[in-house]
């Protein structure tokens, strides 16, 4: 590693060759380096994807080192994030962003809210993600650039203990930088697109990217109804097209998560092209709902398989799709799975209809015969009941346990009335170590949630609203959010600092010297939060 020291060694060097760059200062290029390490998406992508590569090996061997990620729809709100993760854990090790298309859909659509149906324009997901590592890349320059005024401070004191303490500091600095899972939803249509997609999507910095094996232009959420499947054959294309994408632009080890929705969609478009019995088109349409004909049955416009020498006709709606045998989802699921960790997958991702660990590790467990290290990205969703879904679980159990439970109403558990009950202390403390637990019982690598930040936006929009235009008026926002930002030491209550005021002022004087017209002076209202507690 090249210390700060040398680094303005070596710039001071380059300067000398020129003979008239005499007002530029060596020191000065060296912070503007070291505040501007990442120069392009690609730079970002091939960083992170190593983090991530990483993780994934040190997560093989113990099954306590897993990951996790909050869904972030701004730069914003992924920069705040990754400073406070800095700020309570000195560490960003194992914690990444997680970039959700259901929060694009819903916030950054050029057509106003719409739900997670694939309808918002695709080049708003690279985008988002250059927005957010430009929060990032920009969260690195403003406390590189706090460490930099201490740095002067010393000097100019003589404390030399403090100088060495503070170049120690900008040397081992660690980056805001963090891999992002991207989700590119279905490939928002064919192969091909998929494939122009995920190259902006790296381009902007994604070393990870998330796809799912629904229909493009059927595509739903993965927690409502109405979700419609392809073949295997169709899902893997775009999966060597993601894969493709990575190579070509030199992020060999680009990681690429399979979704399947499987288990709660019970239709597909296609039936898949078989060429012989038990290959992979042929077990796909195994789960087909058919039923046994006679030739002289066959009506106009049948679509007809011969499964195990029968004629079967599959059973297909009104909207010309077919529909699966119910009770068929885990199967599909874990073939699914199997089927893209065998053929350039990474990681997969199965979304469930509740959080339950036995559920999920029953599919793990089948999927790792087949693949020993198979490892998920698990959606800890926002549309689940937490509360009430473990408070079942918990009574469900007892019940099992010859416990008494008749003091509960199972249908009533979110209640108020059993907050402090043995059973919701009991749910709560599994709610608390589901993540701890399913990684290890359930073969769960990385845990995001995927719209947290939507629902914290809203949660503290409306309190501040319901205090501030009622009777608490201005109190309202002094008592519950700026007095609470200098209490908890949240960097935003210095806002144009955050903005990045000071750098701007750094550069001024870099460029001006003492001409500079700088904001920083006495003047400014933000020293008003100077030195708080």
């Amino acid at each position: 590693m090249t210390t700060y020291r040398q680094q303005v060694e070596n710039a001071k060097s380059s300067i000398k060759q020129q003979h008239n760059w005499q007002s530029i200062d060596a020191e000065s290029v060296t912070r503007m380096r070291l505040q501007n390490r990442f120069k392009t998406g690609l730079d970002i992508a091939k960083y992170t994807a190593a983090i991530m590569r990483k993780d994934m090996d040190a997560y093989d061997k113990d099954s306590s080192l897993y990951t996790q990620s909050l869904g972030c729809w701004h730069g914003f709100i992924g920069q705040q994030k990754m400073i406070s993760i800095k700020k309570h854990f000195q560490s960003t090790e194992r914690r990444y962003l997680y970039l959700s298309g259901w929060m694009i859909a819903a916030l950054r659509s050029e057509f106003g809210p719409l739900p997670d149906q694939s309808m918002h324009e695709k080049t708003s997901v690279p985008m988002l993600i250059e927005e957010l590592y430009t929060f990032l890349r920009q969260a690195d320059a403003r406390e590189l650039g706090g460490l930099f005024r201490e740095l002067d401070a010393a000097k100019e004191s003589g404390d030399d203990v403090k100088l060495n303490a503070v170049q120690q500091q900008i040397d081992q600095h660690q980056t805001h930088v963090v891999p992002i899972i991207a989700d590119i939803d279905a490939g928002f249509g064919n192969a091909e697109a998929t494939y122009l997609l995920a190259k902006q999507m790296i381009e902007a910095g994604a070393c990870c990217i998330q796809i799912e094996n629904q229909v493009s232009d059927e595509k739903q959420c993965g927690h409502q109804d109405g979700k419609v499947t392809v073949p295997h054959a169709d899902f893997l294309a775009k999966i060597n097209a993601v894969r493709y994408a990575f190579m070509e632009l030199g992020v060999d080890d680009g990681v690429i998560v399979a979704r399947t929705d499987s288990l709660g969609a019970g239709l597909t478009k296609q039936i898949a092209v078989t060429e012989k019995p038990g290959d992979l088109g042929d077990q796909y349409n195994s789960f087909l709902d058919c039923e046994q004909i006679a030739e002289e049955d066959i009506s106009n416009g049948d679509v007809l398989l011969k499964q195990e020498g029968k004629l079967m006709r599959p059973k297909r709606l009104a909207s010309n799709l077919f529909q699966f045998k119910p009770g068929t989802g885990e199967q599909r699921c874990i073939l699914d799975c199997i089927t893209s960790l065998q053929n350039g997958a990474d990681l997969i991702w199965i979304e469930t209809e509740k959080p339950h660990i036995g559920q999920i590790g029953n599919m793990v467990n089948e999927i790792r015969k087949a693949v020993p290290n198979a490892k998920l990205v698990y959606n800890n969703s926002p549309s689940f009941n937490w509360t009430l879904n473990f408070r079942q679980q918990v009574f469900d159990a007892m019940k099992e346990a010859g416990k008494d439970v008749s003091s509960y109403d199972r249908d009533r558990l979110m209640s108020v009335d059993y907050d402090n009950t043995e059973l919701a202390v009991t749910a709560d403390e599994k709610i608390r170590t589901f993540q701890q637990d399913a990684a290890r019982e359930a073969g769960i690598f990385h845990h995001l949630i995927t719209l947290p930040t939507y629902h914290t936006a809203a949660l503290s929009t409306d309190n501040l609203a319901k205090e501030y235009f009622g009777e608490q008026g201005m109190l309202g926002y002094v008592l519950n959010v700026q007095r609470q930002e200098i209490r908890q030491d949240i960097a935003c209550v210095k806002h144009q600092n955050m903005a990045g005021s000071d750098m701007g002022d750094d550069h001024k004087e870099y460029f001006a010297g003492d001409a500079a017209l700088k904001a920083g002076g006495k003047d400014n209202t933000m020293n008003q939060f100077a030195n708080i507690a």
